[in-house]
C-alpha cells in the first residue's frame, strides 16, 4: 500500500473542512509511456484499495484486470478505514479519535478525494474506468465531473442515484448501530456493527440466494431450532467486527445515501447524457438493490451504451462471484 498526503485543504459538500487528507492507494502492472494502459478500479462499501484482495480472480494474467497489460489503479475511499483519512484515525487538532466528530461526505466527495490523487500522479485520462455498487456511483460521478477522463466507462450492479428501498436498508443499518450503547466511543459499537452487517447481507444476497445457499442439511428439530441460516448472519456480522470501523462503517451508508447524480445538475437524464466515455452497463438478474431495470435506465440515457446482463443466484454479491462471466463480458467490450 502507497500513501498520499495532501497539506491542501479539503472542503466537503457539506461544508466541511479537512485540513489535510491521506490517501491510500494500490498499483498494479507496469505504467506505460503514453499512459494508454491505464485502469482505475473503483472499490465499494467496505472493501480496500487492494484490489486482489477483494475481487478475486481479477487482477491475473489474462483477465480483464490483467497486470501484465494494465497499469491498475485502486485508491481507499475517504471516510474508511483502510488508509485514507476517515473516522478511526486521530483528529490532528485534538490528538483524539476522530470518530463521530470525523465529517459526513458524499460520493462526490470520494471522487474529489481521488481527482487530486489522480492530480498527483500525473494521471489525465485512463483506458478504463470501472467499479461496481459504491464503486460504480463513483465511476458515474466521474465521467460527469470530467467526461475527458476515461475513455471507457464499466458500471457493474450500480446506478444514477439511491432508490427509497437501498436507503430504508442502510437506515435500518444505522438503527442497529445506535442501539449499541458503546457507539462512538474508541473500541467501541462492534456489537451494533455486526447486527448491521447482518442487515446488509439480506439486500446483498436477497431470499433466493438464501434459499439456494443456506438450506438447513440435518433434520434438526431440538430447541431453539437453530438453522444455517443464522449461523451465517451471525458470521458475517462477526467477521464485519472484526475488520472494520464502526463509524466508518456508519459514513460509508451515509455516502451511499449521498448518490444522486442528477443533484444540482437538472435531473438525472440531463447529467447522464454529458457522459462521453464509451459506456458498457452489466446488471445482476437476481439483485435486489439495483435491479436489472435500473441499470437499462442507465444504458438507455447513457449516450451510446451498451448493456449487458449476468443471471446470478448470488444477488447484488454477484459482481464479486461471478468474476469468470464479468471477465468474458468486459473483454469482448474491450
Amino acid at each position: 500500500m502507497k500513501k498520499f498526503t495532501d497539506s491542501k485543504r479539503f472542503v466537503t459538500e457539506l461544508g466541511d473542512t479537512l485540513e489535510s487528507l491521506t490517501i491510500a492507494y494500490h498499483t498494479f502492472g507496469r505504467r506505460n509511456d503514453d499512459d494508454s494502459n491505464i485502469i482505475w478500479v473503483c472499490h465499494a462499501l467496505t472493501a480496500n484499495s487492494d484490489v486482489a484482495d477483494w475481487w478475486p480472480n481479477t487482477v491475473v494474467e489474462g483477465r480483464f484486470l490483467d497486470p501484465s497489460r494494465y497499469y491498475i489503479v485502486c485508491a481507499n475511499v475517504l471516510g474508511s478505514c483502510y488508509g485514507t483519512s476517515g473516522p478511526a484515525d486521530v483528529d490532528p487538532e485534538t490528538g483524539r479519535y476522530w470518530g463521530e466528530k470525523f465529517p459526513c461526505v458524499s460520493v462526490r466527495d470520494i471522487v474529489n478525494c481521488h481527482r487530486r490523487l489522480a492530480e498527483h500522479l500525473g494521471i489525465k485520462h485512463v483506458e478504463m474506468l470501472i467499479g461496481s455498487s459504491l464503486g460504480g456511483f463513483q465511476c458515474l460521478e466521474w465521467a460527469i465531473m470530467d467526461p475527458t477522463f476515461a475513455r471507457n466507462l464499466v458500471l457493474i450492479a450500480t446506478g444514477s442515484y439511491t432508490r427509497p428501498w437501498a436507503a430504508a436498508f442502510n437506515e435500518a443499518q444505522r438503527m442497529a448501530m445506535r442501539a449499541d450503547k458503546t457507539y462512538g466511543m474508541e473500541g467501541g459499537g462492534l456489537a451494533g456493527m455486526a447486527a448491521a452487517r447482518a442487515i446488509a447481507m439480506l439486500s446483498y444476497r436477497g431470499g433466493h440466494a438464501y434459499d439456494v445457499t443456506q438450506q438447513d442439511t440435518i433434520d434438526d428439530t431440538t430447541p431453539p431450532f437453530s438453522r444455517r441460516a443464522a449461523s451465517y448472519q451471525r458470521h458475517q456480522g462477526e467477521k464485519l467486527a472484526r475488520r472494520f470501523d464502526p463509524v466508518s462503517y456508519m459514513r460509508m451508508t451515509q455516502a451511499v445515501d449521498s448518490h444522486d447524480v442528477g443533484r444540482g445538475r437538472g435531473g438525472v437524464a440531463a447529467a447522464l447524457a454529458t457522459v462521453k466515455a464509451r459506456t458498457l452497463v452489466i446488471a445482476i438478474t437476481g439483485d435486489i438493490l439495483f435491479t436489472p431495470a435500473d441499470h437499462t435506465d442507465l444504458a438507455t440515457l447513457i449516450p451510446g451504451a451498451v448493456y449487458r446482463e449476468i443471471d446470478s443466484a448470488f444477488g447484488h454479491d454477484g459482481f464479486l462471484i461471478e468474476n469468470q462471466l464479468l471477465d468474458s463480458i468486459i473483454k469482448e467490450f474491450l
